[in-house]
């Protein structure tokens, strides 16, 4: 089947223990989990790109991102809607690039969705501690983890419906927001970081500031992973990740203009809650709106950090049914939920939040911001080669949807990820060592051990074995 690589057959009962459950989400809801996978990034984390580059610079990072994106999302449409399954990054890959390959994209993906709920907990820490309801955050954190992990293990059906009702109250307040900020607007509010310029840290600073952008959008990429619960993946994944991007491009030029033009970009550069902190300055103090934003605000955080939870644990499963990773990590219970894909990675993701917040209170968040962008951003660049690679060596692989323009249109997201993942070396060696150092010891546990021990039955290793055999008989 592949070279270098070894599988066993294992008998119906494994994958009988791996099921997820079928048909639990038509186009509307995967659209709602997409734009909930992201909107917390509107809240908290994309303002730390003002100090990295002035507001000119947050705003060219911002639209090349957006460009980025949007053309990636194009390319995701076609891949999930021709290999609908629940490994989606990791099963294009496999299919494009190998098994090596897959497997890496996998783990990028992993790193990305295991960090940011960790970083996004901070942040709902942090709009906590701002309402004066609780100061210590790590109790914060842990009721997080114990609420919404324990919604997922419930079922998956009932916790997207969840997603959706959190999400929605969340469009709400930043509606509120956007509507309240703008008569307070003054344009040279945009400009007072630095010397007052457009490009106050040059363009170093607009390309540092890419790793903060990408919180507008990060995680969005996450739907197709959502493939083996939907109703009728090869139609509702494309129309569900695209109605997901078109709702984010509107938001994160909303925020990114009414914001720092309402409060002043200065006031907003190291906030941990920045919304609320708009409002009272462009108020002069408290008003009911930054309470209701503050409040309300937190359900955006939440829908984020409940969503990627759901994200992470489909990564991890699928790496892990199909013997990547410890298989033990993929089993299902009775109602169909991956118990320990969840359990786990939740666990490591409080002990990272409660770590860095202690360690470093005021740009902890950020790291773990970086973390998860680096491994978001390598993915990128492995999705888009997998695009474009199918599109050459499968090219009658039926496509019920076909991104517009092509490769072309991957090409362009191809080399923006290249620029995203620089980027990040840019703005913290750190978290990007930190990184390349898990995929390190991830790529070791395949090479010496997992390559020997792959699962032939596996969805995404079946459509690999497939494809190869119809190759031999041409």
């Amino acid at each position: 089947m592949a070279k270098h690589v070894e599988y066993e057959k294992v008998g119906s009962d494994y994958l009988e223990h791996r099921q997820l459950k079928r048909g639990a989400a038509g186009w509307v809801l995967l659209a709602g989990l997409g734009v909930s996978y992201v909107i917390s990034g509107d809240f908290a984390g994309w303002n730390f790109g003002l100090a990295q580059g002035g507001w000119g610079g947050m705003l060219v990072a911002t639209i090349l991102m957006a460009t980025m994106y949007t053309c990636m999302v194009f390319g995701l449409a076609e891949l999930a809607s021709a290999l609908p399954v629940a490994g989606a990054g990791y099963g294009f890959a496999r299919r494009a690039l190998g098994p090596l390959g897959g497997y890496a994209t996998g783990i990028a993906i992993l790193i990305e969705y295991a960090i940011a709920p960790a970083a996004i907990s901070v942040f709902i820490g942090d709009y906590v501690k701002a309402l004066g309801l609780l100061d210590a955050t790590w109790p914060v954190y842990l009721v997080c983890y114990i609420v919404f992990v324990g919604i997922h293990l419930y079922g998956v059906g009932e916790a997207l419906r969840v997603m959706f009702v959190i999400t929605g109250v969340a469009v709400v307040a930043l509606v509120a927001f956007v509507a309240g900020m703008i008569p307070k607007f003054d344009s040279a509010k945009l400009f007072d970081i630095g010397d007052g310029s457009f490009l106050p840290m040059g363009v170093t600073g607009a390309w540092g500031a890419i790793v903060f952008a990408i919180w507008f959008f990060l995680a969005v990429e996450g739907v197709p992973l959502a493939a083996e619960e939907a109703r009728d993946p090869k139609r509702d994944m494309p129309r569900g990740i695209i109605g997901a991007m078109v709702v984010l491009l509107v938001f994160a030029a909303a925020i990114l203009l009414v914001a720092p033009g309402g409060a002043g970009s200065k006031a907003l550069q190291a906030s941990g809650n920045p919304l609320p902190e708009a409002v009272r300055a462009a108020y002069g103090g408290d008003t009911f709106l930054a309470q209701l934003v503050n409040y309300v605000g937190l359900a955006g955080l939440v829908a984020s950090f409940f969503s990627i939870i759901y994200a992470y644990s489909r990564q991890l499963f699928a790496l892990s049914r199909a013997g990547y990773l410890p298989r033990w990590l993929s089993k299902t219970g009775k109602r169909k939920t991956p118990y320990l894909a969840l359990i786990v990675p939740g666990t490591i993701g409080f002990a990272l939040a409660t770590i860095m917040k202690s360690v470093d209170p005021v740009t902890g968040g950020a790291r773990l911001i970086n973390i998860a962008v680096f491994g978001a951003a390598l993915s990128y660049v492995l999705m888009m080669v997998s695009h474009i690679v199918l599109r050459k060596t499968a090219p009658d692989l039926p496509r019920p949807y076909r991104t517009p323009g092509g490769v072309v249109t991957t090409s362009v997201a191809l080399v923006l990820a290249v620029a995203a993942v620089i980027a990040t070396f840019f703005v913290d060696e750190i978290a990007a060592a930190v990184t390349a150092g898990i995929v390190l010891v991830a790529v070791a546990y395949y090479w010496f051990y997992s390559r020997h021990h792959l699962v032939a039955n596996a969805p995404e290793e079946e459509f690999a074995a497939i494809a190869k055999a119809e190759a031999e008989l041409d």
